[in-house]
């Protein structure tokens, strides 16, 4: 008999979905998901294995997973951000945009999209970038006359591109747990971001000429203006291109471009008069982060671990590749899972729980591995598929940083911004979940949209 539920050793796939169960439960409850998926992963050790066996395993868990050189992408891209926005860059990023879009119909929120989608070019942290600009962009936009809740809605939302944009940390947290090339995946999100980006752009200008009053344009800059603002940019544009020409030419690793681009940052920073002080916070910054998606991954680990003895994953790939329905539904079903859990649930904490359980089976939805392109599900070979499925999914992820209740960006905009209440955040992301929509369905039915760059790589 097992020693905790007594259920007995011969049905692990009941344990498994208890610890399933239980590990959601303490989640709603307010538990952070490191230590909810912890405790499940360990109860569920316990219970299969026995308490000393389990007890040694989730021991090595923490080292053994945090010592993968994957991992060392992480610290260097998260500086970047920290630094750029510590050396006063996001404010001249958005000044530029300003300059250049601002004539638009809510041309500002437009250019804070565009901005965010600069920053995110050397910030792979979502939140970090909703709170730059929600210093940067939110007065501006506030001062012209802009509905508050638009310009809380835009910038909580446009964070959500560096989800995709690289360097992104949950795109190297996906490759990491499905065992993806970290280059190949930081390519494929390029592309896919920047297309978000222009459907978030065309969204704000549809509804700006629907409601003019809602996002006014700003006139008045001349061509000498734009031009005088790009210098301020450059700096971005060349750590941007480093990170991916690096990547792309295959002439360093992801954690040596993403050390170059810090490096190349700081530089610019100490040359712009960046104080010791703003050096210390953006490293102490980084630190903190880092340390958060580590915990989040010695959790995550103890309960994947617990999930590969406990055959829920196989079980479920089984299950699901045996449905007489079209794959595309299926990917649909899955889909729609996501944007239920991302309403209650952080962006890397439901990937680090559920792609332990829907990787295998969109897999074998695809066909497996060695299967041609012409056999594969979804027209597809196996690395195709397992790049395509990944941006979609974190695309998904990127939701529920504003989904509510949990809609962490929204809260980080409220956080910055105590003068417009969460609710008006909410209310103003409406209109990019029709984005969001648009964006997701023409990742699935146009993959080469993924797939172009990373193909060019290889």
């Amino acid at each position: 008999m097992g020693p905790l539920f007594g259920i007995g050793y011969s049905d692990p796939v009941l344990v498994g979905i208890i610890c399933l169960c239980l590990l959601f439960g303490l989640a709603f409850l307010g538990v952070r998901v490191a230590f909810a998926a912890a405790i499940a992963g360990f109860v569920g050790m316990v219970e299969l294995i026995g308490f000393g066996p389990g007890a040694s395993q989730v021991g090595t868990i923490p080292y053994a997973k945090t010592s993968l050189y994957a991992l060392s992408v992480l610290p260097p891209f998260i500086l970047i951000g920290f630094l750029a926005f510590h050396a006063g860059m996001t404010t001249k990023l958005f000044a530029a945009a300003r300059a250049w879009i601002g004539w638009l119909p809510g041309g500002l929120a437009v250019a804070t999209v565009m901005a965010q989608a600069g920053f995110a070019a050397v910030s792979g942290a979502s939140t970090a970038t909703a709170a730059v600009f929600s210093r940067v962009a939110i007065p501006e936009m506030l001062k012209n006359g802009y509905d508050r809740k638009l310009a809380a809605g835009v910038v909580a939302a446009g964070g959500t591109l560096a989800t995709l944009i690289p360097p992104s940390a949950i795109l190297v947290i996906y490759a990491l747990i499905v065992e993806e090339s970290v280059g190949a995946l930081l390519l494929a999100g390029f592309l896919p971001g920047i297309v978000s980006a222009l459907i978030y752009g065309a969204i704000i200008v549809l509804w700006a000429r629907a409601h003019p009053e809602a996002g006014p344009a700003v006139k008045g800059y001349t061509w000498g203006d734009r031009l005088r603002s790009m210098p301020g940019v450059l700096p971005i544009f060349a750590v941007a291109f480093i990170i991916i020409s690096a990547i792309y030419g295959g002439w360093a690793t992801p954690t040596e471009a993403g050390a170059l681009g810090a490096f190349v940052v700081l530089l610019v920073a100490i040359t712009q008069g960046m104080r010791f002080r703003g050096l210390k916070d953006a490293l102490m910054e980084t630190a903190r982060l880092t340390v958060m998606i580590f915990t989040l991954i010695w959790g995550i680990f103890i309960f994947v671990t617990f999930l590969n003895y406990s055959l829920v994953p196989q079980t479920f790939s089984e299950w699901l590749a045996g449905l007489p329905y079209n794959p595309y539904a299926v990917l649909f079903c899955i889909l729609l899972g996501y944007a239920i859990l991302g309403m209650f649930m952080d962006a890397i904490g439901m990937l680090l729980v559920t792609l332990p359980i829907f990787y295998p089976a969109v897999m074998a939805l695809n066909g497996g591995e060695g299967v041609t392109r012409e056999e594969s599900a979804f027209g597809l070979t196996f690395e195709e598929c397992s790049i395509w499925f990944g941006i979609i999914v974190v695309k998904m992820a990127e939701g529920c940083l504003i989904t509510p209740p949990i809609g962490l960006n929204c809260f980080v905009v409220n956080g910055v911004r105590p003068d417009i209440p969460v609710m008006d955040v909410f209310r103003g992301i409406a209109i990019f979940f029709v984005a969001d929509v648009l964006a997701i369905a023409a990742l699935v039915f146009f993959p080469e949209i993924v797939l172009f760059l990373p193909d060019l790589m290889r």
